[in-house]
């Protein structure tokens, strides 16, 4: 199961991948640095963190795991 961490996220799973860069634009670079073509990508709006996983092969936890640290990191510098 996704998030299975011990860290709090704020990334639903049912949120599209639209929403969670829209939400959270420090998230693009987890996307880039991954090469992954989600950023601009109109299926985004529909597509889930489960969806790009198996989309790209990745493991979904630390997807996951990597977008949330990328949130918290964003956040404590303000």
């Amino acid at each position: 199961m996704m998030f299975a961490s011990s860290k709090p996220s704020a990334i639903d799973p049912d949120m599209s991948l639209d929403e969670i860069m829209r939400r959270w634009p420090v998230t693009v670079s987890v996307f880039m640095k991954r090469r992954m073509s989600c950023v601009g990508c109109p299926i985004a709006s529909f597509h889930t963190i489960v969806d790009a996983a198996e989309e790209y092969h990745l493991d979904e936890d630390q997807f996951a795991e990597e977008l949330a640290l990328a949130i918290a990191g964003s956040a404590k510098r303000f």
